[in-house]
């Protein structure tokens, strides 16, 4: 025999099944103190393409000097929350805005870090030359291996950043390593018209 609960305990409710809350997923990427000014300066340039392409939503936490991003009522692709954290980031590290914003048009770029001291143990002057060599007068050296190559690099003290797909980064990359090994540009700037060459016939 079956016995409703109101019989036995009147007044009392049968428990409803409630649904576990689901916590909303967050991206936290962390502003160094050298790029809080140009965050603060380039803020919209960065909000809005997060805001109205991704559809997430965002904000600056100047307590934890962190931007946190997380899925909006109206995102559509939860694969979003990571372009966008790839994007600020990309800016974080150093790259121009126009550039990072190609991480949200193209899905085969991604950005690889390395240090000079990855390549070859260097101290004092000789790592201050080898990043002048990569440099080049006038930054003419880095705009080189970046067109050749076509990727965007950034030198940020001894650390090194690449924006590209996977097999540019490698042309760059290797070009990068010959130069801190002391290889002279001149030599570099040939193999990469060679590079430059190949890549052009695959495009």
């Amino acid at each position: 025999m079956e016995v409703d609960i109101q019989d036995v305990a009147p007044g009392i409710k049968p428990a409803e099944k409630t649904k576990p809350k689901s916590k909303k997923e967050v991206r936290k990427v962390f502003v160094p103190r050298t790029r809080q000014s140009a965050l603060k300066e380039h803020w919209m340039k960065i909000f809005t393409p997060v805001v109205d392409q991704l559809l997430l939503q965002i904000r600056y936490n100047v307590k934890n000097k962190q931007v946190e991003l997380r899925l909006g009522p109206e995102t559509k692709d939860p694969s979003n929350l990571q372009r966008g954290a790839d994007f600020v980031r990309a800016f974080l590290l150093g790259f121009e805005v126009e550039d990072a914003l190609a991480l949200l048009r193209l899905d085969d770029l991604f950005i690889e870090s390395f240090e000079v001291n990855d390549v070859k143990m260097l101290k004092g002057d000789h790592l201050s030359r080898a990043i002048g060599r990569l440099a080049g007068k006038g930054g003419r050296t880095k705009f080189t291996l970046e067109n050749s190559t076509k990727t965007r690099i950034v030198l940020q003290d001894s650390k090194i950043h690449i924006l590209g797909n996977y097999k540019n980064i490698q042309h760059a990359k290797r070009a990068v390593s010959h130069l801190i090994l002391g290889s002279p540009a001149s030599k570099v700037y040939g193999n990469l018209r060679t590079v430059a060459g190949k890549i052009s016939e695959r495009m």
